[in-house]
């Protein structure tokens, strides 16, 4: 048996059934289900009553979460384990202030994402004000394939991680999403040549966005650079001709920062070839 807590050597002693019961419990409050009741719980994770019960039991006497009569609902203990992340990653800070300036200068809000699993992890945003703006949060996920810093990230990953993704089903989600396998390899081809991806329409109709890959000091993308708008604001090739440029200095000088204070950092294992 491995001792690397990173490997996954497919022993079922060393998986805790009890701990991802608990993960899916927690997960099972959304927006659809921000004050569920017991029953509402059971039925979105699949698990029964009697175990469900005893989750949420635990789970109100660590503080995570509160019964209100028969609904429960998340405490902002919860937030802690997000701000952990950030903590133990530190080029999130690193790259904070860089967000703030791209998004200065764009007048449209800058994220930072990373990949996790075959959904794209939002892990650090400056949001921009305005009468209609696009709603997203740090921790909100998005489908790899149809995000411009989901094919920034595949585009660098292993083509495991590719093959996973195709093999999850590229569905339509707005007027432009790539939904044949070929075109989806072919577009990930453009990202690694071009150095960047701008996607409009693929995630929802009339959204218009662009990412570049950001690399740690040994020259692997560890997170994506993303920048927002609506076809209603911008054009593709204005955004090609104005901001990808723009995002490329801040990418780069977020590199520049993170050699400064030599963070470790975990980053996409680069590859080579096709996919």
């Amino acid at each position: 048996m491995s001792g690397d807590p990173g490997t996954d050597d497919g022993n079922e002693r060393d998986f805790i059934r009890s701990i991802e019961r608990g993960f899916a419990v927690l997960l099972a409050f959304d927006a659809d289900r921000p004050s569920p009741t017991l029953a509402e719980l059971a039925t979105a994770t699949g698990l029964s009553r009697p175990a469900v019960r005893r989750i949420l039991l635990t789970l109100q006497r660590l503080g995570y979460v509160a019964a209100a009569g028969s609904r429960w609902s998340l405490t902002p203990r919860v937030l802690t384990i997000g701000q952990h992340y950030a903590a133990t990653h530190g080029f999130v800070e690193t790259a904070q202030p860089h967000l703030l300036r791209l998004a200065e200068a764009t007048q449209e809000s800058a994220s930072l994402a990373q990949l996790d699993g075959t959904e794209v992890v939002y892990v650090a945003r400056v949001q921009v004000r305005r009468i209609m703006s696009i709603a997203v949060d740090v921790g909100s996920r998005v489908p790899a394939y149809a995000t411009s810093m989901g094919r920034v990230l595949t585009a660098w990953a292993d083509s495991s991680v590719v093959d996973a993704v195709v093999a999850g089903g590229l569905h339509r989600l707005a007027q432009r999403t790539i939904t044949d396998p070929t075109a989806y390899r072919d577009s990930l081809h453009q990202v690694r040549k071009q150095g960047y991806a701008v996607v409009e329409s693929e995630l929802e109709d009339g959204l218009l966005s662009a990412a570049v890959p950001v690399r740690d000091p040994h020259g692997d993308v560890l997170a994506a650079l993303a920048y927002s708008t609506t076809s209603g604001r911008m054009t593709a090739e204005k955004v090609v001709a104005t901001v990808v440029p723009l995002m490329l200095e801040t990418a780069a000088a977020i590199t520049d920062d993170l050699q400064l204070v030599g963070n470790p950092i975990p980053a996409i294992p680069a590859r080579d070839g096709f996919f």
